[in-house]
């Protein structure tokens, strides 16, 4: 039987980005969990980015993590999802939680489009 192939370090940047993404899932979770919170004030529009882009970014640093020739691809996804949610976020300028999820969604979206080789 043969071993398997051993995989490469992560390079810094890969491993900027995974760290971001998680932090940026992390981040979006306490924010449903605060707009549930809320009741009536969340808007379902900033409820349905957060899941999206807490999905995408779980999913992107796990595609990430095991070397997925997909990576790519899914990071620049990752930034769309991670942008919309941002500007989501921005629509409750006065919410400490919200100003904070777009700040690490954005922090996100400029990783992945690193590692996606975006030039935007």
């Amino acid at each position: 039987m043969q071993q398997p192939e051993t995989m490469s370090p992560m390079s810094k940047e890969m491993q900027d980005c995974v760290e971001a993404c998680m932090n940026c899932h992390s981040v979006c979770e306490e924010t449903m969990s605060s707009c549930m919170q809320m009741g009536g004030q969340a808007q379902m529009q900033i409820m349905r980015a957060l899941m999206d882009c807490s999905e995408m970014t779980r999913m992107c640093s796990d595609m990430m993590m095991r070397r997925s020739p997909m990576s790519a691809e899914m990071c620049a996804m990752c930034a769309r999802a991670c942008e919309m949610c941002a500007e989501a976020c921005m629509a409750m300028p006065d919410d400490a939680q919200m100003m904070r999820c777009a700040e690490a969604c954005r922090h996100c979206a400029q990783t992945c489009r690193a590692m996606s080789g975006a030039t935007a």
